[in-house]
């Protein structure tokens, strides 16, 4: 197989770093798991080195490339790939899954530069979503999957993880990419929490609650909640109007959500 359209350069304004090392994507094909009939998109296929390994386990697969010089190479590599020309960021997942017939597992090797909001633009799609496997600066993982009290912890965290639970695979370095990037990296998976593993909350709610209280990470709830939530409702919740945002679990924000005890 090809390694990409001749000429072809990695574009920094696409964040374009490419895999090449056959045991990490053998080992990220295996976390993956994929099974025939399984719906998979790919985000950032580039030079297709996860596609092809993934479509030796299934029969077709869905990427969402943004860069146009790439897009025709794929298609002519496999015509079981079908492309949608898109910015990721626009793309309607919801939409997506419906005219794929039925939920989406999403894979791929991130740009790094907008990471977060990819992730988030996921979340806000997260009932067609049955899990996700993606590679992402280490440091950012370890954002998604730490725990309360943890210097990373952060909104992040917290939205994520009131949605899905997240487990830090194993990490990758910087020469399994060309060009290498100046940093570790690590492969992550999340997959939606079973029913009822949290109190229904209202996401909106939730949001602007947990935007408020990490604003300011160095100063108090009573300071940061101050005219989002009242002191009261904290000690109801059993919180301490003196504690700072990083000391609350999800539980304690998602309870705030809620409005229950």
């Amino acid at each position: 197989m090809s390694r990409g359209p001749e000429g072809h350069r990695a574009k920094k304004n696409f964040g374009q770093n490419f895999l090449h090392d056959r045991t990490v994507i053998d080992n990220i094909v295996r976390a993956i798991d994929p099974r025939p009939g399984e719906r998979i998109v790919e985000i950032g296929p580039g030079r297709g080195a996860l596609s092809f390994a993934l479509l030796k386990r299934i029969d077709a697969l869905t990427a969402i490339e943004i860069d146009r010089d790439l897009i025709p190479w794929l298609k002519q590599q496999d015509a079981r790939i079908n492309i949608v020309e898109s910015d990721v960021l626009k793309v309607d997942f919801s939409a997506l899954a419906e005219s794929l017939g039925g939920p989406i597992r999403l894979v791929g090797n991130l740009p790094y530069n907008i990471s977060s909001p990819i992730l988030f633009h996921a979340l806000d799609h997260a009932p067609v979503i049955r899990d996700m496997h993606f590679m992402l600066q280490k440091e950012v993982v370890e954002r998604m999957a730490a725990g309360h009290g943890n210097k990373d912890y952060g909104r992040l965290t917290v939205m994520l993880q009131s949605v899905f639970a997240i487990s830090h695979l194993f990490n990758v370095p910087p020469g399994a990419f060309t060009p290498s990037p100046k940093v570790d990296s690590a492969i992550v998976r999340l997959a939606p929490l079973a029913a009822g593993a949290l109190p229904a909350f209202d996401e909106a709610r939730l949001e602007q609650i947990v935007r408020a209280a990490f604003s300011m990470r160095r100063k108090t709830l009573r300071n940061t909640l101050k005219g989002v939530v009242d002191e009261a409702e904290l000690v109801a919740q059993g919180i301490d109007p003196n504690d700072r945002a990083e000391q609350l679990s999800v539980l304690d924000f998602v309870r705030l959500a809620a409005g229950t005890p």
